[in-house]
């Protein structure tokens, strides 16, 4: 080919063409357009911010405000690439405090669509007028406007079909708008903020704070159902709510984060609070969180994506591990016990229902058995002697009166002795008499402050089990209970290859084991909650439900092994229960960490209230 024949391939793109390219960065729907005019009219100080729409934004997005207005030079100057009131020098970009595109929402714009722009400052008596018909042409007028600033977003895309045919239904794209308006106006309660639908007045958010606002948004006891969270350093500020576990989800969508009052999606952050939910989620299962971080803008990057929804931190491991100890912390601090109650549905049917907005207050573990006449005694009080009598012999049927017989009973302040089992209501008719009782070998029922306790006794002890092998893992320091008689147990390759892998975590927990030739392990030690009889058993099924969990939920192998642990050696639905033995259950239960949930997120506790009997009995007073 004669080298005068060749023609350059490359050329300058129009610049119509090419505003219109760069606009798809910042106007992908018309949720976008929603998100950069509400933030501009933030950015300009407003207290009221009102969002018209006509057809979802597709024929009109026009956004109110009573900010500070803009000039006519800032005006036509608004509408121009690269224009910005919010940046100054390439500093700036390294600490940014307002919201917005950097100078291209505007012109991107104006670039899909038919924008208008009326202005006027508070100090000025004439405003500005500026309308874009079409890309390059700006026609100007003056007038009188109301103070601040109006800007109308008409026929999205009318200049390029082919992103105007991606978009979806009204209702979709509806949807879209509603979810940005809301997390907006989350992230600044104390603005006025109303949305317009087809002249519908959908929503009307008084400015107030954030348990205001979220009632507003959300539902108005939302906040019982809440748990709120403040932390505060040099370092890092958190603050905002955190949902109890009974407020879990089945979906994505509600979590709701904002860094230096901006929102944000964040990866990281999201793991951290779903890591300190870990006891009360299944899979499937997502927590609600509203929550504010403040950081120094110097140590964030917020120029990840042009739409500013991805950040990225300095130190990422400390604020990873900070929002994890606090979230984890404010569970811990909260009675989580959910309340069961009873709707009538109708003239013949009635549903239970588990009241997830039943309020408790910060600290308030008041609201427990009461196995004392003047004092309740943690679990501290029984020794090991204690409980290895109880759970390390327990079967299918009481511990015998002469194992009863040797626990010895504790010594009062004045040094003489006094029963370890609290008086029963046979033995006491006083306000604080509590009785406690077995229901088909599977519940345990007790008496609290406010109503009845209805306990699981498998998860309850389950709970008590696995934070007992996380101890021992993390403390290293193996005991095992010796069996009189080694068990031989021969194994097929994989269950052999599987407790060869995990064995030193079972040594860890008090299991000592000896390995031979042709799959062959003899049992010479378990650990002391294992029952006398069955420890060949508890092995085998703690391999086969390490292996489902390692196959279906890829646990990490330390909470792998304790939840198998936990799982088979705890006291199963069927196992009788003396009154001691109950009462040692529910002591222990509540010196756990979490009392509420077993590892694998099932419930342990629920109560029934005391207005619930009366409401059924038809009591007024």
């Amino acid at each position: 080919m004669n080298e005068e024949t060749v023609k350059n391939r490359i050329k300058i793109l129009p610049e119509h063409i090419a505003s219109k390219i760069a606009a798809g960065e910042v106007v992908q729907r018309p949720e976008s357009v929603v998100k950069e005019l509400i933030e501009n009219s933030i950015d300009a100080g407003s207290t009221e911010i009102d969002l018209i729409l006509k057809r979802a934004g597709k024929a009109l997005i026009q956004v109110v405000d009573n900010g500070t207005g803009m000039t006519e030079e800032d005006a036509v100057l608004s509408v121009q690439k690269h224009a910005t009131s919010k940046i100054y020098s390439y500093e700036d970009l390294e600490e940014i405090l307002t919201y917005g595109f950097r100078g291209e929402a505007l012109s991107s714009m104006a670039a899909v669509s038919q924008v208008e722009i009326r202005t006027e400052m508070m100090r000025d008596e004439i405003g500005t007028l500026i309308r874009t018909e079409e890309p390059g042409k700006i026609l100007k007028e003056k007038g009188s406007f109301p103070k601040g600033t109006s800007v109308s977003v008409r026929n999205l895309f009318y200049n390029t079909p082919a992103r105007r045919n991606f978009l979806k239904s009204d209702a979709t794209e509806l949807k879209h708008i509603i979810d940005i308006f809301n997390k907006l106006a989350l992230s600044h309660p104390e603005i006025s903020f109303r949305l317009f639908n087809e002249d519908d007045l959908v929503y009307d958010y008084k400015p107030g704070n954030l348990k205001s606002r979220i009632e507003e948004i959300f539902a108005d006891n939302m906040t019982d159902a809440l748990i709120p969270v403040e932390e505060r350093t040099d370092f890092i500020n958190i603050s905002g709510y955190i949902g109890k576990p009974t407020l879990l989800k089945k979906s994505k969508g509600e979590q709701y984060l904002f860094l230096n009052l901006r929102y944000v999606i964040s990866r990281q952050i999201n793991h951290a609070v779903f890591t300190a939910y870990e006891d009360f989620l299944e899979k499937g299962d997502y927590p609600f969180f509203i929550l504010f971080l403040e950081i120094d803008p110097q140590k964030i990057d917020v120029n990840v994506h042009p739409s500013k929804l991805e950040i990225r931190f300095d130190n990422e491991r400390d604020v990873y591990n900070f929002v994890l100890a606090v979230v984890r912390k404010n569970l811990g601090t909260h009675d989580l016990v959910p309340s069961m109650s009873f709707r009538d549905t109708g003239p013949d049917t009635e549903k239970i229902k588990i009241d997830s907005f039943a309020k408790t207050e910060r600290n308030d573990f008041t609201d427990r058995p009461v196995f004392q006449d003047k004092k309740t005694y943690s679990s501290t009080i029984f020794s090991d002697k204690d409980i290895d009598l109880i759970f390390g012999s327990l079967d299918k049927t009481s511990i015998d009166s002469e194992t009863l017989k040797n626990i010895s009973p504790l010594e009062n302040e004045s040094g003489t002795a006094e029963p370890l089992i609290a008086k029963t209501p046979e033995d006491s008719r006083g306000e604080n008499a509590t009785f406690i009782i077995q229901l088909h070998n599977k519940y345990i029922l007790s008496q609290i402050r406010t109503g009845l306790m209805i306990v699981d006794q498998h998860v309850a002890h389950e709970r008590i089990l696995y934070e007992k092998a996380i101890k021992k893992i993390d403390a290293n320091l193996p005991f095992s209970q010796q069996l009189l008689f080694p068990k031989t147990i021969e194994l097929d390759p994989g269950r052999y290859g599987v407790i060869k892998e995990i064995n030193p975590f079972l040594v860890k927990i008090g299991f000592e084991l000896k390995f031979f030739s042709k799959n062959t392990i003899v049992i010479e030690g378990v650990p002391e909650d294992i029952k006398n009889g069955s420890e060949d058993q508890i092995l085998l099924q703690i391999t086969d439900e390490y292996i489902a969990n390692q196959r279906e939920k890829k646990l990490e192998q330390k909470d792998n092994i304790a939840k198998s642990y936990s799982c088979k050696a705890a006291i199963k639905a069927g196992d009788y229960l003396s009154d001691k033995e109950m009462r040692l259950l529910i002591d222990q239960l509540f010196a756990t960490s979490n009392p509420y949930v077993c590892p694998h997120g099932r419930p342990i506790v629920v109560k029934i209230s005391l207005d619930e009997f009366d409401r059924r009995f038809g009591r007024t007073s």
